[in-house]
């Protein structure tokens, strides 16, 4: 557990722009796509973000390439590492070799062969530890305390939040009559930087998170505004978090409008739906924002919704999975 006190401070909306100017250079803006057969779907206007699209296959590319920018080149020397069950450490591996840097990823025992892949051939050394991301990150801690190294916390970062909140600033941009935006939580990164950027621009927006019931540690913590910890059994690893990150829950606690919990079932339903209605590879964290929807069709009927497609890195055995059940 991470005390409040010894948090950094969060991000300002004047860091967001500032991380919107840094990855310009590195990153072209993401699709955002309407599909006609999802409106039908969901009751609403339907907008998608791509983040899929990304070179890695997700957003957290936005938050890495951002914080390894704003690293020293002594820092950079030394080299990073850090915890992931595969989207943020991607991310890492990526914009370290951009960058010059060494990565270590310390990673699930059981972690998606499709990320593990990614992040060695972005030329990280990936280190398998622990039975899931909470021992893993515990691994992560001690390596970076053994060899010297900046350990890179993937949710009580600001400059990873500051990044990744850059998706909602570009979807405000072209679509600013946006209603609500829903945004996956694992770490939280994602949907506090969303709601920094959606609130900063119009309060108006609603703003709504979702995870998986089976690790609702964050939804827990968001309601009861504490630090909660709670079993951890999601087979979307990208939500699979059996305790929350305070930095991001403490913005959360401030701007966020909604939490969902959705199930196993909703989230590959949802991932079903994207392949079927919109010729999209989702994997079941990033069909969470649509999973959400549908579980929110009365509320949100005839509203223009953003959805953060936040990654597309499904396994072929979780693809498998997803098309039988």
């Amino acid at each position: 557990m991470t005390e409040k006190s010894t948090l950094p401070p969060p991000p300002s909306f004047a860091d967001v722009l500032a991380a919107h100017r840094v990855l310009r250079h590195y990153l072209a803006p993401t699709p955002l796509y309407n599909y006609p057969v999802l409106d039908t779907a969901t009751g609403a206007e339907v907008w998608v973000k791509h983040e899929n699209y990304q070179p890695i296959g997700a957003f957290k590319l936005r938050g890495g390439i951002n914080f390894m920018a704003g690293l020293s080149s002594e820092q950079r020397s030394k080299g990073v590492v850090t915890a992931s069950t595969g989207n943020h450490g991607q991310s890492v591996a990526y914009a370290a070799r951009m960058f010059g840097a060494k990565a270590v990823i310390s990673v699930p025992e059981n972690a998606n062969p499709v990320k593990l892949e990614a992040m060695r051939a972005n030329g990280a050394d990936v280190r398998l530890n622990g039975a899931d991301f909470e021992q893993a990150k515990r691994h992560g801690e001690r390596i970076a305390d053994e060899e010297g190294m900046q350990f890179v916390s993937s949710g009580d970062e600001p400059a990873l939040i500051a990044g990744v909140a850059t998706h909602t600033l570009e979807i405000l941009q072209e679509k600013p009559d946006i209603d609500a935006i829903i945004v996956p939580v694992g770490g939280g990164s994602g949907a506090s930087g969303s709601s920094l950027v959606a609130k900063g621009i119009n309060p108006n927006i609603r703003t709504v998170a979702v995870c998986a019931e089976a690790s609702p540690a964050a939804y827990l913590a968001w309601r009861d505004r504490a630090w909660r910890e709670a079993p951890n059994k999601t087979a979307a690893e990208g939500l699979a978090t059996g305790a929350p990150y305070m930095l991001p829950q403490s913005i959360l606690w401030d701007l966020l409008d909604y939490f969902v919990t959705v199930s196993e079932e909703e989230l590959f339903a949802a991932v079903r739906l994207y392949l079927e209605s919109a010729k999209t590879l989702a994997e079941p964290a990033g069909a969470s924002p649509l999973a959400a929807l549908l579980r929110m069709r009365d509320e949100l009927a005839g509203k223009k919704v953003a959805l953060i497609l936040s990654g597309g890195n499904i396994s072929p055995q979780q693809l498998r999975s997803v098309l039988e059940a």
